[in-house]
């Protein structure tokens, strides 16, 4: 396996916004990024969209699934090429993963862009 995926709620402006900052800094293409709600995207990384609407998934090039910060870390890895965010992130991720339950809690009321989903209704069919 050699797909590295990122699935997110794509009904989410400030998710649609991060997700946009990820790709900008991809500059090599290496990340696939995917709304939850793009049928048969939660399924291709072996989880459902119950999952999916809880946290952000990253799915590496191993096949491996990560969830909320701990995903978002192993994304910061790839787009920096350093492994630095996942060893700060081992040294804090108790706190790393209150901040994160904490932001998808309240991801409503953080600024953000059209969401995914309006903006490539295409890509969210029936959402």
């Amino acid at each position: 396996m050699d797909d590295r995926v990122l699935v997110f709620d794509g009904n989410c402006g400030f998710c649609t916004r991060s997700v946009g900052w990820v790709r900008a800094m991809d500059r090599r293409g290496r990340i696939r990024v995917r709304p939850y709600q793009e049928p048969g995207a939660p399924e291709s990384i072996g989880t459902d969209a119950a999952t999916c609407a809880d946290a952000v998934q990253w799915q590496g090039p191993d096949g491996h699934r990560l969830a909320g910060a701990a995903a978002v870390n192993a994304v910061l890895d790839t787009v920096t090429g350093t492994r630095l965010p996942s060893t700060l992130y081992r040294a804090t991720s108790g706190v790393q993963e209150r901040v994160y339950r904490w932001v998808a809690d309240h991801r409503g009321r953080f600024p953000g862009m059209t969401p995914w989903c309006q903006s490539h209704p295409e890509a969210c069919a029936g959402a």
